[in-house]
């Protein structure tokens, strides 16, 4: 059996949840203690804040002065109201909480039967109950009656990065599926934007959107989770992201996306996709090759039938990116015109991995040994006119416009099409200190 126990002060909130699962049909009141209980499974939900705030001490020191627990047995193990009635008190009784005002209320809304308590932890005295050690204590008492009614042991699923990801079960618990979803895409995968998640989240049947607004006078800005359908249909009621966790929240994935920002490389990504894209025919082809490659093509349309949107999913790399990421050639515009019309298949170099001939060289190879001794003059005559003492030159080529700058290193840029050779040339200048001009003092 296993115990989740949330403290707060929203006890009318609470109250709240349970009785909106009774007025579904999804839920009933099987017991209570020292709050009104008519016996009906019904819950008037005023009655019982006031009953519940007639226990309330006028004054305290605790900041929560409520807990929320649910208690969930094995999927394998079918009781009877009055045996989760017992389990109920009995718990409750040994956590410390057998004199404190609760309410008990059985959900049914999943196959898995389970129950829920709101319980006071403040006593009219004001003091509170320790709540320290209560997962211990709770896992303790959960296993002894799970020995004294013959119950099978179950544990809290632990997430890991590497269990498998699956779309949402319509039948099962939906919340309990997004919320391990998006846990698990938050540590596998790395994105930048909005977008870019919700590309992911689409794999598996969930979207997400921002919530921004105001409420009494306070603006707030959240984000809601959705269950759907193969077709994008909303399928349950929207869940906000503080259900799930502070792992779904806004500030949460804001951090992903910085964090991201540093760590992805669009190299590799866009190495494997530009060969796919010289090789496919069309749409359907290139789909499945990048496919057989282990990466995904999320597309988004207007009504009209206009790709507005592209982003590849590289499950190799753990990696979301628009298409605009890896260049203009892989954006939504340059695929929906291809799409259309074959003769506008994008054109994109092809990185060809070059051979280390370095120890077949011969006599024979002096005019590749004098164009490459041609290439270094070059280059120190560019690191040079740093300093002002040679002319600029400049690089014929369009290859390297996208890639990152190396200050007075302009000709060894890296690019798409980049020589494995000029790439150890240029860390070899990164390591280089500067030497100090040396002259006679002053």
């Amino acid at each position: 059996m296993v115990a989740k126990i949330s403290l707060g002060n929203s006890l009318y909130g609470s109250l709240v949840y349970n009785g909106e699962k009774i007025n579904k049909e999804h839920g009933r009141v099987l017991d209570t203690n020292k709050i009104y209980n008519d016996g009906s499974g019904k819950i008037n939900i005023h009655r019982v804040f006031e009953d519940f705030q007639r226990w309330m001490p006028q004054s305290t020191k605790a900041e929560k002065t409520m807990m929320h627990i649910s208690l969930n047995p094995h999927p394998d193990d079918r009781l009877s109201e009055s045996q989760y009635i017992q389990l109920a008190h009995e718990y409750m009784e040994k956590m410390g909480f057998g004199d404190m005002p609760y309410l008990v209320v059985k959900h049914e809304d999943i196959d898995r039967h389970h129950i829920h308590i709101v319980a006071l932890r403040v006593r009219p005295d004001g003091s509170a109950i320790d709540s320290k050690n209560n997962y211990y204590r709770s896992k303790e008492i959960t296993r002894e009656l799970e020995k004294k009614y013959g119950l099978h042991t179950a544990e809290r699923q632990k997430i890991t990065p590497d269990m498998p990801l699956t779309k949402i079960d319509p039948a099962g618990d939906i919340k309990r599926q997004v919320a391990n979803t998006v846990k698990m895409v938050g540590m596998r995968y790395k994105f930048q934007t909005i977008g870019e998640y919700n590309a992911i989240l689409s794999l598996y049947n969930i979207r997400c959107e921002e919530a921004d607004g105001r409420v009494n006078g306070r603006e707030y800005h959240g984000l809601v989770y959705f269950a759907t359908d193969d077709n994008g249909k909303t399928i349950a009621s929207p869940i906000k992201a503080s259900r799930l966790g502070k792992f779904a929240g806004r500030e949460a994935i804001s951090q992903r996306y910085e964090r991201a920002k540093e760590k992805i490389d669009v190299k590799p990504t866009k190495r494997m996709v530009s060969e796919i894209m010289a090789q496919s025919s069309g749409k359907d082809d290139f789909i499945a090759g990048l496919k057989e490659n282990n990466i995904d093509l999320v597309l988004r349309y207007t009504e009209d039938g206009r790709i507005y949107g592209a982003t590849y999913i590289d499950h190799n790399t753990k990696t979301v990116l628009n298409g605009s990421r890896l260049g203009k050639d892989f954006s939504a515009n340059a695929l929906d015109r291809w799409f259309k019309n074959p003769t506008e298949k994008p054109v994109v170099p092809i990185h060809q991995p070059q051979p280390d001939n370095s120890n077949n060289r011969t006599t024979g190879d002096s005019s590749q040994q004098n164009g490459q001794n041609q290439g270094q003059h070059q280059g120190q005559q560019q690191s040079q006119s740093q300093y002002g003492n040679a002319p600029q030159t400049h690089s014929q080529g369009n290859d390297f416009d996208n890639a990152p700058t190396l200050p007075g290193l302009d000709l060894f840029q890296v690019g798409p099409s980049y020589d494995p050779e000029e790439e150890a040339f240029i860390r070899a200048m990164r390591r280089r200190k500067k030497k100090k001009p040396r002259g006679p003092s002053l």
